[in-house]
């Protein structure tokens, strides 16, 4: 295969970002990271060949287009992934300036997928189950009947410049949620009330391309941190389930989707899945998707380049995956039995299964997240 080079723009500590680096650098592709600081832990592994400085994108978003165009014309890149809900989507917005191809759906297709409210629309549209999801209002939450979950409406938007994501909160008894309103509609975001789902975490995990979603992995999330509405620490895939799925494509037709996607469903008490969630870019559990049907990222890719690409298999079931630092913090909340039962589970759990960090292969990544733990230097950035 001729040199390829691949620019992936994230945070320092995407869990996400490192899994994608790690397969497209098996693959045979050269990747370079772009972080806030050009260091952290998906930098330290030896997948990534290159460093670069690339602002978030916050503001008018001027800092965040000038790195990108910094890092891909000194790092000569093919084309630019985002490793999170904001660097995804500002690279959709911004495209036009950004100097190499962008591997994510035009803007509209991602800002609907980012959007709570209209993404439940398009469920309901497709066949979908979902929570039931209003805008969030003052006069919304005074008819509310029940525990409620209040959430951004959306994680980025242009012009955004908030920090940070605010994360959602439920309430047992609506009043109490007025204090989190509040404070979402004082960052300059829109809220939105859902019905909460109680149920077990699942994904289905594709790319989508000309209509039909191809490499497709199924799991199921038998822990999650934080408790009991995180993201996986421990999961393993399943059977495809044929008719999700089609609804699924479905959905991903009517938005006008391209590229990899993973749809997070809640499993509630009778097994009917709710979609919470669209995630269009490198998610947090993706090593699982990556060590039971390798190919996912070098495919993405490739399609978006034009290149000829065959479409995936299924990935078999029986795949484990564990964010082993994830599970570690959740067993000293949970106790399950008791700690040290649920920590030997944790290490029985994580022996054959593909870690979210940890790779006796590639140990830079836990070194820098040790280092970062004890408030030392870690490598010193360079581009």
């Amino acid at each position: 295969m001729e040199d390829r080079r691949a620019l992936i723009v994230s945070t320092a500590r995407d869990r996400g970002a490192l899994a994608a680096v790690r397969a497209l650098n098996s693959a045979g592709w050269t990747v370079g990271v772009g972080t806030p600081d050009g260091a952290g832990m998906v930098t330290a592994s030896n997948a990534c060949a290159h460093r670069h400085v690339v602002a978030r994108p916050r503001g008018d978003g001027s800092a965040f287009v000038s790195g990108v165009q910094e890092a891909v014309r000194s790092g000569r890149y093919d084309i630019v992934f985002g490793a999170g809900d904001d660097w995804m989507a500002a690279l959709a917005e911004f495209r036009d300036q950004i100097p190499a191809p962008v591997a994510h759906p035009r803007a509209s297709a991602v800002r609907t997928a980012l959007d709570k409210l209209e993404l439940a629309e398009a469920a309901a549209r497709a066949g979908l189950a979902a929570p039931r999801t209003v805008a969030g209002t003052p006069e919304a939450l005074r008819f509310w009947i029940g525990p409620v979950v209040v959430k951004c409406r959306e994680h980025w938007s242009p012009g955004q410049t908030r920090p940070h994501r605010i994360e959602a909160q439920r309430f047992d008894r609506p009043q109490e949620a007025l204090g989190q309103l509040d404070r979402i509609t004082a960052s300059g975001a829109r809220a939105v009330l859902q019905k909460p789902i109680d149920g077990s975490l699942s994904a289905l995990v594709g790319l989508f391309h000309r209509g039909r979603l191809d490499g497709r992995v199924q799991q199921v999330s038998s822990r999650v941190y934080p408790t009991p509405n995180g993201v996986s620490t421990r999961a393993h895939t399943v059977p495809v389930d044929s008719a999700l799925a089609s609804r699924a494509e479905a959905l991903l037709s009517d938005i006008g989707w391209e590229g990899l996607v993973e749809l997070q469903f809640l499993l509630d008490e009778h097994g009917t899945p709710h979609l919470i969630d669209l995630n269009g870019r490198f998610y947090g559990s993706m090593a699982l998707a990556d060590a039971a049907r390798p190919g996912l990222a070098h495919t993405w890719a490739l399609r978006t380049l034009g290149e000829p690409a065959a479409r995936l298999e299924d990935a078999p079931e029986g795949h484990r995956y564990v964010w082993g630092a994830g599970d570690v913090r959740r067993a000293l909340v949970e106790r399950r039995e008791n700690l040290s039962q649920d920590l030997r589970e944790t290490v029985l759990w994580g022996r054959g299964a593909r870690h979210s960090v940890w790779d006796p292969r590639d140990m830079g990544p836990t070194r820098q997240l040790v280092l970062d733990r004890l408030g030392l230097p870690g490598r010193s950035p360079r581009t």
